[in-house]
């Protein structure tokens, strides 16, 4: 019997990857014989481009968003509102390093689960210690639960606000790193003054749509909710955007095309947009309360290290700024921790120049979209049918539970299972690698650094785009065996050793 448990090929339903066979070489390939073959694209191409990004690719995102995006818009998107990043986890840093301050911003807000390589990028700008968990519920983030965690956290806000110093969000000033401490009233920060920056007293990360670990889709309520409690408590939610085009209906045939050409909902930032008067209504300073961090990497290829962001005019300027370099304060005049700017160096230059030229071919002929419809989503429509059928078949039975199970249309690469009484994740993720050749995501691994979870003990990720679809049903199937040895052995079924996650690949 041993013999014939090793004989088995391994199967790794925890590397979030697009599968190879869906990768668009074809498509590249041809975007950038047909840029390089232009003087006129690739002489720009391959020179330092501008601090926003190549133009011709912010104007064509602009298009394409507009066109996907238009049920929940009142106005096209303009370029201005976007510059082209090197990827949604780089962007990250980036935007921290100009938007954050180690003193003056207080916590990091993280929807719980989480995506695991976003922790050392806080940490790494100087927020260890400071990451407090946010939990889910069916509609998404938590608000009840976030308001009041922000209502509680902080009593020198109230201070400030009682000598009017939260009446306009606070900009960093140069010398307001001594106030304080020379009995002055202005905030303490770390960071230089410039006028196209400013510290957002709170951080807020999520992944609203088809999220990463969940699968959850945050509600059209808690998304306007969720924008209303940032504006008041001062904070910028950071949404990673990187799934919305990955959609399909949940109950559809898996042998047809599901061809879903628009959102199912607004992104937070077309929210912050135009509720309750705009990031430009009367009395805000024009920089918004959200940005929308996005990336080709999950609709084109990860090896292409691009993407954009989206915010206002006020912050892209900002963020823009940031990959110039030319203004940012160095380390000596601002007296900053090394390791605040260990988190991202100030390059000079667009970031991702030369690609930028192949996706913008990519946009402008159509392929993008053309492969985005006709290959991603009816390839995983067809996945996530064959692991949830299996699912359903073998998983439900022993009383695994997944979340908002109700839902009319579905995306993203993973779906989130709840274990049945007394499992324990690590200790089911163990036994399946070790008996089964199975690889699953343990919901430790998807912990916020410092503030952990206990429910995550008893929930796992397992994804559908890496493996061979053949391959799907056959990991659930092999997931059940498991958990039905470990039911009828409960002694052995809470062993487990937890540790931050360290993986052999990178990726989701």
């Amino acid at each position: 019997m041993a013999e014939e448990e090793h004989s088995k090929p391994s199967i790794n339903l925890l590397k979030g990857w697009p599968n190879p066979n869906l990768l668009p070489v074809a498509q590249i390939k041809a975007a950038s014989a047909s840029a390089l073959s232009d003087p006129d694209i690739s002489t720009p191409g391959l020179l330092y481009g501008p601090d926003p990004g190549y133009q011709p690719l912010r104007e064509g995102i602009a298009t394409w968003l507009s066109r996907f995006y238009k049920k929940h818009m009142k106005t096209a998107i303009i370029p201005e509102r976007i510059c082209i990043t090197g990827g949604a986890s780089q962007n990250l840093a980036c935007v921290l390093q100009v938007f954050s301050d180690p003193v003056y911003t207080k916590y990091i807000w993280m929807v719980s689960p989480t995506y695991f390589r976003v922790c050392p990028i806080f940490e790494d700008n100087a927020f260890a210690g400071r990451l407090r968990s946010v939990p889910e519920d069916e509609e998404g983030i938590d608000v009840q639960f976030l308001r009041h965690r922000l209502s509680g956290v902080d009593q020198d806000t109230s201070s400030l606000r009682a000598r009017g110093h939260d009446s306009q969000p606070f900009r960093i000033s140069a010398d307001s790193h001594e106030a304080l401490g020379n009995g002055g009233t202005k905030p303490q920060t770390l960071k230089g003054s410039q006028p196209w920056r400013k510290a957002y007293r709170h951080i807020i990360y999520a992944v609203p749509t088809f999220s990463n670990p969940s699968s959850r889709t945050m509600t059209l309520r808690r998304r306007h909710e969720l924008v209303r409690i940032a504006r008041e408590y001062d904070a910028l939610v950071i949404t990673d955007d990187v799934y919305d085009q990955l959609q399909w209906p949940s109950t559809q045939d898996a042998n047809s095309s599901p061809n879903l050409e628009h959102a199912l909902l607004p992104r937070l930032v077309d929210i912050d947009r135009w509720i309750d008067g705009g990031a430009e209504r009367r009395g805000a300073d024009g920089f918004g309360n959200v940005v929308s961090n996005a990336s080709f990497s999950k609709i084109a290829a990860p090896g292409v290290r691009c993407g954009w962001a989206e915010g206002s005019e006020s912050f892209i300027l900002g963020l823009s700024k940031w990959y110039d370099g030319l203004d940012f304060p160095s380390p000596r005049t601002t007296k900053l921790p090394a390791l605040v700017y260990q988190a991202g160096l100030t390059v000079g230059g667009a970031p991702s120049q030369a690609m930028s030229t192949f996706i913008t071919q990519l946009l402008s002929s159509g392929e993008l979209e053309k492969h985005i419809y006709t290959t991603l989503q009816p390839a995983y429509a067809r996945r996530y049918k064959s692991m949830m059928t299996a699912i359903e078949r073998y998983l439900l039975p022993l009383e695994v539970a997944l979340p908002q199970m109700d839902r009319d249309v579905v995306g993203g690469y993973f779906l989130w299972l709840e274990l049945p009484e007394p499992l324990n994740a690590d200790a089911v993720a163990q036994r399946a690698k070790a008996e089964e050749h199975l690889i699953i995501g343990q919901g430790p691994l998807f912990a916020v650094y410092g503030d952990e979870r206990k429910d995550l003990e008893q929930q796992v990720r397992v994804c559908f785009s890496w493996e061979a679809e053949e391959n799907l049903s056959e990991g659930i199937q092999r997931l059940a065996t498991v958990i039905r040895k470990m039911l009828r052995d409960p002694v052995s079924s809470s062993d487990s050793t937890v540790s931050r996650p360290s993986f052999p690949f990178g990726g989701c």
